[in-house]
C-alpha cells in the first residue's frame, strides 16, 4: 500500500541471485515512481533509474549537473514503491573516490539493489555523445575500490561502467573491464557498444556479468532479447524509453488541445481513471480505514 512490502536486503540477494542465473534481465528506466508500479504490473524483472532521465525531469542536459542528495532522493521514491530490484546510476560517483564511497551508502540508505559506476571525466556526460573524456585506468579502479569497500550489505550490487571504447578503443575497454572485475566489481556495464560482436568480445575477456545499454537514437544497435542473452548478457536497461514516449505523446496531446480546443479525440490514448486507480491501489487504502478514507473508487 503505501510501500512494497519487500525489504530492500530480500530485494538485494533475490537481484544478486537473478544476475547468476543464466537468463537475461530486463529492467526498463522509470521516470517516476509510478512508471515504476507500472514496470512491475507489467513482469519485468527490475527497475532502472537513469542519470539522463533524471537530468531531463529536472530540465537539465545529462552533463553532470545532477547532485549525489537529487538522485538518491528520488531511487528512494522509486525503490519504495516496487517490490522490484531498482539499479541506480551513480554517474561517476560525485566527485572523488571517497565521494565514490559515500554515495554507495546513501544508495544503500534508500533501498536500492546496486548502482553503476563509470570511468569519465568528471563532470561526465552522456555516454552516446561525442567529446567525452575517461580518467586513467588508476583513477578510474580507485572508485570502484572505494565503492566495493565502502557497501555495508555484502548484496548490493556495484557495477563497473566503462566508456572507453569510444575514447580508446575496444582493447582499452577489455582491459579496463578485467581490472574492474579484480577491484571487486559485480557486473559489468560496456557503455556505446556497437552491436552484439563487441558484447561477445567482453564476455570472452570476463568471468562477471555484463549489462546492455539498449537506449535509442545512440550508438548502439538496438538489440532483441535473444540476440543479448546468445551473446552472453545477462542484464538489459531500456534507459530512456519510458519518457521518450510519456514525452511523446504529451507533445501531441497538447498539439491537439492547442488545435481543436479539446481533448475529446485523446480519450482513446489515455489511461483511464479507473486503470490509474488500480496501479494506486485506492482500495487497499480504502480498506485500511472506512472511518478516513470514505471515498468510492
Amino acid at each position: 500500500m503505501l510501500h512494497a512490502a519487500a525489504p530492500a536486503a530480500e530485494k538485494r540477494t533475490g537481484f544478486r541471485e537473478a544476475l547468476n542465473s543464466g537468463r537475461l534481465l530486463r529492467l526498463p528506466g522509470a521516470f517516476n515512481p509510478l512508471s515504476a508500479k507500472l514496470i512491475e504490473r507489467r513482469g519485468f524483472d527490475g527497475v532502472y533509474l537513469s542519470g539522463a532521465v533524471l537530468s531531463a525531469d529536472l530540465g537539465l542536459p545529462d552533463i553532470g549537473l545532477t547532485t549525489v542528495t537529487e538522485v538518491a532522493g528520488r531511487a528512494q521514491q522509486i525503490s519504495r514503491v516496487t517490490a522490484l530490484p531498482t539499479l541506480v546510476d551513480a554517474d561517476t560517483g560525485f566527485g572523488e573516490p571517497m565521494n565514490a564511497a559515500r554515495t554507495v551508502q546513501l544508495l544503500e540508505d534508500a533501498g536500492v539493489a546496486g548502482m553503476h559506476l563509470e570511468d569519465q571525466v568528471n563532470p561526465k556526460r552522456c555516454g552516446h555523445l561525442d567529446g567525452k573524456d575517461v580518467v586513467d585506468r588508476e583513477t578510474a579502479v580507485k572508485r570502484i575500490k572505494a565503492a566495493v569497500g565502502a557497501r555495508r550489505d555484502p548484496s548490493f550490487v556495484i557495477a563497473a561502467r566503462t566508456d572507453a571504447k569510444a575514447v580508446h578503443g575496444m582493447d582499452e575497454a577489455i582491459i579496463r573491464a578485467k581490472e574492474f572485475a579484480d577491484a571487486g566489481a559485480d557486473l559489468l556495464f560496456p557503455e556505446a557498444m556497437a552491436d552484439a560482436a563487441d558484447f561477445e568480445k567482453l564476455r570472452k575477456a570476463v568471468d562477471i556479468p555484463i549489462l546492455a545499454n539498449m537506449t535509442e537514437f545512440g550508438k548502439s544497435e538496438l538489440l532483441d532479447a535473444e540476440t543479448l542473452e546468445s551473446a552472453g548478457v545477462n542484464v538489459v536497461i531500456y534507459p530512456v524509453t519510458l519518457l521518450r514516449l510519456a514525452m511523446h505523446a504529451a507533445e501531441t496531446g497538447l498539439r491537439t488541445i492547442a488545435e481543436e480546443g479539446s481533448q475529446v479525440s485523446l480519450l482513446e490514448q489515455m489511461q483511464h481513471r479507473r486503470d490509474l486507480y488500480d496501479l494506486l491501489d485506492y482500495s487497499e487504502y480504502n480498506a485500511f480505514d472506512e472511518n478516513v478514507f470514505t471515498f468510492r473508487v
